[in-house]
Formats: structure tokens, sequence, C-alpha cells
């Protein structure tokens, strides 16, 4: 050749068949494409990271941001100290937002709403600060709320007044200004917002007194609000003219656990945030137990009751706890807290035998009511068609044995194999949209708890259905022992 290298190297010639040639498929038909938006890729928001929780990250995959606010904002858990965790675990697990634009905020809000709603502040304002509280006005005003009732408000004011346009509320910026010590400003601000009439009243009133107490000094109190908000309620704090919060929704007991609280007002919020869940059960001992009762009645009663019981374990003397168990038992029970007090106390009452006493039948129930039931349900107090029901049951089983009644007999329903589940239920588990699954079950649990024994049935077996078979016992087991029916 003329041209020596156009030889060299040439290509090599394969023989048979191509094996680097792409697969060739044989029919014409479209192949299967998995489809992801990109906003899917938006990191999960949480406290609780779902390997912790059990639930997946897109819990609320296909659902309607509107419809699971709605649930969530709705779902009834007060009767049921299960379906509270089960609530909490939904609000607190890392989970994304459902897709789609303007999706972001609407049900993260509801999670903070419900979270306030419940009394359980703390995490609320946890869970604004790791969404990123500054992102939106609206995820700023929880966290402002949250802290105002946790006594934190330093962190929110600062952010405030860094970036005033956070929250278009005149109220908190002069609250925040005079806490950071610049007076003129807030009152400058206070005589703009009268003069452009931004400000009712009663709020112009309540900040005058804030302003300027020595001027009102000897006036008379001002009219309490009917429906205060965290600001209204630290703003008449502050001028020395504190509203009870019992008559207040639950979240504003958070205020009552601060060291500026007495003792009893301490209690009886704890007490109260206990009832659903909001409040650690140690935490609430650790009150009952910080002194001794100052007087009698009311909650000195449950406070001597629970003393006495405490001192009995602790001793280890069987007969004085057969003879203090009936007595706080019957105090825990008239404030709705006997689960609260079975996560505390059951392991070590399980070690006595107080069989032969009035006491053990109590004793077995507690233990069926704390996190233990299995193991009290090996040991059944009494041959009766009922504590058969309840030992089958928290085994799992409450199909092996005769229903004593139509509610029991409800129950077992559930818990077999082929009961159909509601048609909610199974529309929202078709479509992968587990979240709304959950919140449609223990919506239909309320229900089955009024009497509707249809309903009962079906959220006991799609809870199963789902894996929380946990939750569909000890839910049961409240259901009958409990008896908050109605």
């Amino acid at each position: 050749t003329a041209i020596e290298w156009l030889g060299e190297n040439s290509p090599q010639v394969l023989s048979g068949p191509i094996l680097l040639e792409p697969p060739v498929t044989n029919t014409a038909s479209r192949p299967q494409v998995n489809v992801s938006p990109l906003t899917g890729t938006k990191p999960p928001v949480g406290l609780v990271p779902s390997n912790v929780t059990g639930l997946p990250v897109d819990l609320w995959r296909g659902s309607d941001p509107a419809l699971i606010s709605d649930l969530i904002a709705s779902v009834p858990v007060r009767r049921s100290p299960a379906m509270q965790t089960l609530l909490y675990t939904l609000l607190l697990s890392e989970t994304r937002a459902p897709s789609g634009p303007g999706n972001d905020d609407v049900v993260l809000l509801a999670r903070l709403d419900r979270l306030m709603a419940l009394g359980a502040v703390d995490a609320a304002q946890t869970l604004s600060e790791v969404a990123g509280a500054n992102r939106t006005e609206a995820r700023f005003q929880r966290w402002f709320d949250a802290t105002l009732l946790t006594g934190d408000e330093e962190q929110s004011c600062k952010a405030l007044s860094q970036t005033p346009n956070l929250l278009n509320d005149y109220r908190a910026r002069i609250f925040c200004g005079v806490r950071a010590g610049d007076w003129e400003t807030a009152a400058l601000t206070l005589e703009i917002a009268n003069a452009l009439d931004l400000l009712s009243p009663a709020d112009l009133a309540l900040l005058d007194r804030f302003l300027s107490p020595d001027v009102f000094e000897g006036a008379p109190p001002l009219p309490a609000p009917e429906n205060p908000d965290p600001l209204t309620f630290r703003l008449f704090e502050t001028i020395g003219e504190n509203l009870p919060t019992a008559p207040l929704p639950r979240k504003f007991a958070t205020a009552d656990l601060r060291d500026l609280a007495g003792w009893k007002a301490q209690l009886e919020a704890a007490e109260r945030l206990a009832q659903v869940g909001a409040l650690p059960p140690n935490r609430l001992l650790g009150l009952y137990t910080a002194r001794r009762a100052a007087a009698s009645g009311g909650v000195w009663d449950r406070v001597a009751a629970l003393r006495r019981f405490e001192t009995a374990l602790n001793q280890n003397s069987q007969n004085a706890i057969s003879k203090t168990l009936p007595d706080v038992w019957a105090h825990m029970q008239s404030v709705n807290l006997e689960v609260t007090f079975a996560s505390l106390f059951a392991e070590q009452l399980a070690t006595f035998d107080l069989s032969g006493t009035n006491a053990n039948e109590i004793a077995w129930h507690v233990g069926l009511l704390s996190p233990t039931y299995e193991t009290a349900a090996k040991a059944p107090v009494g041959e009766t068609a009922y504590s058969r029901f309840l030992s089958a049951l928290a085994l799992g089983e409450p199909t092996t044995v005769p229903a004593p009644d139509a509610v029991t007999q409800a129950i077992a329903d559930g818990f077999k194999q082929e009961h159909p589940l509601p048609d909610r239920i199974s529309a929202a588990l078709a479509r992968g949209s587990l979240g709304e699954a959950i919140l449609l079950s223990m919506h239909g649990f309320d229900r089955g708890a009024d009497g509707n024994l249809t309903d009962l049935s079906g959220a006991l077996a799609a809870l199963r259905s789902v894996g929380l078979e946990d939750t569909a016992r000890r839910a049961a087991l409240q259901l009958i022992l409990l008896n908050r029916r109605g």
C-alpha cells in the first residue's frame, strides 16, 4: 500500500452472535416505565427516623394533602392511649411532603397544629426548628407560639428582630422589643399601630399596661379574653394578671410546667397533658413525688395515694401493696391515667404474688394495660369468660375462645385473617397511601368505640394488615378495660 500505516490496527472481524448488541424486544408494546416526580426527592422532615418508627418516608404518597390535613386535625384519640401513641408516631416520624407544587407546608402545618392542640408543645417547637422555622411566615408563627408557652421566646424574638418580615404582628414586635431592652422603639411601634388603627382596643389596653406598668398601678384588672392566643396569654402574665390555664385549650397547660408556677398548678397541668400522652410518665411521677401533699382533696389525695403505694413497692411489702394498690388505682381511674400508671409500675408490680387479695385482679389489669401485656396474659386471673378472652386477646388469639358479648365478638372478628377491609381503606392501600389508610383506620376505631361494631372490626383488621399488630391489641385491650365508650 502507498500509505504504510493504513493496514495496521485493522478492526477485528467478529463471527457469530454479537453479544454487545442491546437487547431486542419480541413485541411492539411499550415497556413498563417507573415515573417519580422530582419533588419526591425532598428530604423528609420529622424528629424520629423511619427505621425507628417503622413507617416509610413516603407515608403520605398518593394522598390529597388537604384530606390528610383534615384527617390529622380531626382524628379522635382522647379515649384511646394506643391511638394517641400511634398519632404521635405519625406526626413525629420523618416523612416527605406529598408530591406536587405548593404541598410542602400543608401537611407539615397540620402536624404542628395537632401537636399544639394535644399539648405536645415541646415537640411542636422542635419540629418547627427542624423543618426550618424561618422559611415561611406560617412556620414561624407556630414556632413563635410554641416558644411563648415553653419559655424559650428569647430565641424566636431574636430571629424576629433580625428579620421583622417573618411575622406581620405589631404585638409581637412590641413584646420582643421590650424583651430586647429597646423600650423606645416598642413605644413608638405602639403609637404607630394606634394611629393607623392596626390593633383592637383590647390589644391596645393590654400593651399600654405592658409598656407602662407604673401608670396603671392600682387600676382594676383587664377583662379576661375568651379565646387568647399564646402572646396574649404571656402579656397578661407579664403585667401580673395571670390567666388560669384550666379553662383554656390544653396547649396552655405547658406554661404551668415552668418553675414560675406553683406545685399544685404544675401537678394539674402535668395530669392534663399525661391524659393525652403529651407528657412522659416519668416526668409526671417526678412531680407526684417531689414533695409531700400540702393539703387534702383533689390532686393532693392522688399525690398521697401514689406516694403510699410507691413506698410499699420500695419496701417490698406484699401486704402494704395489697392495701395501697386499690386506693391508688381508683385515684388514677378518676383522672384517666391508668395506662400512665401501668407503664410506670407494671413490671415491678408483677414480681409480687398478690393472689388471694383484693388487689390481685387490679394488678393483672395493670399488666394488661402495660407494654408487657403478653407476659401478663400468660398468668390470667380467674376463669371467667372475660378473663379468658382478655388473655387470648393479649396473645393475639381472641378467636380461640368464646366472646362474652357483642363488643368482644366484634374485636375477635377484626382478628380473623379473612375479615374484609373497609372500602376507603382498601382503596388507599391499593394506591400506596399508607398514612391515609392508617388515619382512616383510627377514625374507624373511634366510631367502633362509640358502638359501630362493623367499623370496630374493620379498623382492627386494617391496622393488623399494615403491620400494626401491637397497636391493634393494645387498643382493643384498652377499649375493654378502660370502658371509655361514649
